[in-house]
């Protein structure tokens, strides 16, 4: 299980939300480059960004700072997620030198076009499952729809689809730990990867989430607790590896 930093970006500069709500942020540094520095030192295998000006706008609103930091460490495999909603914004993401793209209201509002950009671009496509009580949030989380979060997933099961990054958003931020039930579900939901999202606070919740024995659960994304000081990515990555 790979343990993947977030750096959430905010009109250029690093933050975290709770809960998802953009007025409820906390700043933690205004280089970037320099937070996803100093994560790739400690030995981060895998960086997720968020655009979270993009969400709420639709179109990417930091693509400049998500290509300096492609640019930065062009062997590291990097996530992007927020506002991705056209073939167009994925190619430019992929241009920039970024591996994966996680789609999340257009993967809600039109699942055919998931399958269609998984042909177009395969082996580049996230699909980013925000769910408030099991049910899908779509539009940075403003909206949430009556599908629920687990019937989606099994919808993308056999469309190629890299992963999922599912995401608890009453624990997002909140450093109440990860809702292991729901993600085990989600893994058993469809035969493709879980990244657990949302929550995930200290080594209890790393150890909690390997000692299910789901080999569905493929990595954990971790914000304000690494942030905080309350998880250390270094020692959480050694004991995954040592899990096996």
């Amino acid at each position: 299980m790979l343990i993947i930093p977030a750096i959430d970006l905010k009109d250029g500069q690093c933050v975290r939300l709770r809960q998802g709500l953009m007025d409820d942020t906390t700043v933690f540094g205004s280089d970037p480059v320099a937070f996803a520095r100093q994560w790739v030192e400690k030995g981060a295998r895998r960086l997720h960004l968020v655009d979270l000006n993009g969400a709420f706008a639709g179109e990417p609103v930091n693509g400049e700072v998500v290509t300096a930091i492609a640019k930065a460490f062009p062997d590291l495999p990097i996530q992007i997620g927020g506002g991705i909603r056209s073939a167009e914004t994925i190619q430019y993401y992929l241009d920039a030198g970024v591996n994966y793209v996680i789609l999340g209201t257009k993967a809600v509002k039109e699942p055919e076009f998931v399958a269609e950009m998984c042909k177009q671009f395969p082996g580049h496509i996230i699909v980013g499952l925000d769910a408030k009580n099991g049910y899908v949030a779509t539009d940075g989380w403003a909206e949430v729809s009556e599908i629920k979060a687990t019937d989606l997933a099994r919808q993308f099961a056999n469309v190629g689809v890299s992963e999922i990054v599912y995401t608890d958003i009453a624990r997002d931020g909140m450093m109440q730990g990860v809702n292991v039930e729901a993600t085990v579900a989600m893994a058993e939901a469809s035969n493709i990867p879980v990244i657990a999202s949302g929550g995930i606070t200290n080594m209890d919740d790393i150890r909690a989430l390997v000692a299910t024995g789901c080999s569905g659960i493929s990595a954990a994304i971790t914000g304000r607790a690494i942030y905080e000081g309350m998880l250390d990515i270094v020692e959480a990555q050694a004991y995954c590896d040592q899990q096996g």
